[in-house]
């Protein structure tokens, strides 16, 4: 098994890409604290998985609050003794708005879910790999957004903003053997489109043009073994990558 005793928080555990790293992580023996607001889906997701080499406790946080995301790094080093990889996973999408009609409140709800939420999680997980000494592993869910036109300017801004986190702390504390890498998702099958805002027209005529370009979307699970590898020892030479998963879309 590829994550044996190795302690892990998945965020956006609940569903889509989160959900299938859960269950991907469960199978290689990984001990996992799954983060979400649906604290009822998480255990059913803990349930479902019960028989598997893994472990999985369920965490119910809000992942763009400070508190929330150094509560949950408490929690994992209160019931599994340590820290090992964190998964910044959760995020949310924008309504494809342009800057010139963008709101003070999505650019501050992009910003405050897709990075300032992250970087609080990182911030504290890397107290927690110093304190440890013997490295850590951080895993950011970046996204194709922020190279590459697919949404409006605050989720764009805010994906690039931890994309440049991931780069930054990768370079700051690899002498202290702590990593940090990202994917970046194209289009896969989740269910944010079902609570996505409504779209902004010209936004989304801009934006959707696109789409025509775009290759068949991928699965959760397809994103969940490309974390896999990222949080397992086989990738221990990579550090400050950003890996993108989008089945060539960008190359178009």
């Amino acid at each position: 098994m590829r994550l044996e005793g190795k302690v892990v928080i998945v965020t956006g555990a609940s569903a889509g890409m989160g959900q299938a790293i859960v269950e991907r992580f469960a199978a290689e023996g990984a001990k996992i604290v799954a983060v979400a607001r649906r604290k009822e889906r998480l255990d059913a997701l803990a349930e479902r998985l019960k028989d598997e080499p893994g472990e999985v406790l369920a965490f119910a946080g809000d992942c763009g609050k400070r508190e929330d995301n150094e509560a949950m790094i408490d929690f994992a080093v209160e019931k599994f003794g340590r820290l090992d990889v964190l998964i910044n996973n959760a995020g949310i999408m924008d309504d494809n708005t342009a800057v010139g009609d963008v709101s003070d409140e999505m650019i501050a709800r992009q910003m405050q879910v897709n990075a300032i939420g992250p970087m609080y999680a990182m911030r504290k997980a890397v107290q927690v790999f110093l304190e440890q000494g013997d490295g850590g592993n951080i895993i950011n869910t970046c996204s194709v957004g922020a190279f590459h036109n697919t949404a409006g300017v605050a989720y764009c801004a805010a994906k690039a903003a931890i994309t440049a986190a991931t780069k930054n702390t990768a370079f700051m504390y690899m002498e202290e053997e702590i990593r940090c890498n990202g994917i970046a998702p194209g289009g896969v099958v989740t269910d944010i489109p079902l609570v996505m805002p409504k779209a902004n027209e010209f936004g989304f005529a801009r934006t959707s043009s696109l789409l025509t370009h775009s290759p068949e979307l991928g699965m959760p699970e397809d994103i969940a073994n490309v974390v896999l590898f990222l949080a397992s020892d086989e990738s221990s030479f990579i550090n400050g990558v950003i890996l993108t998963c989008d089945g060539g879309w960008t190359n178009l």
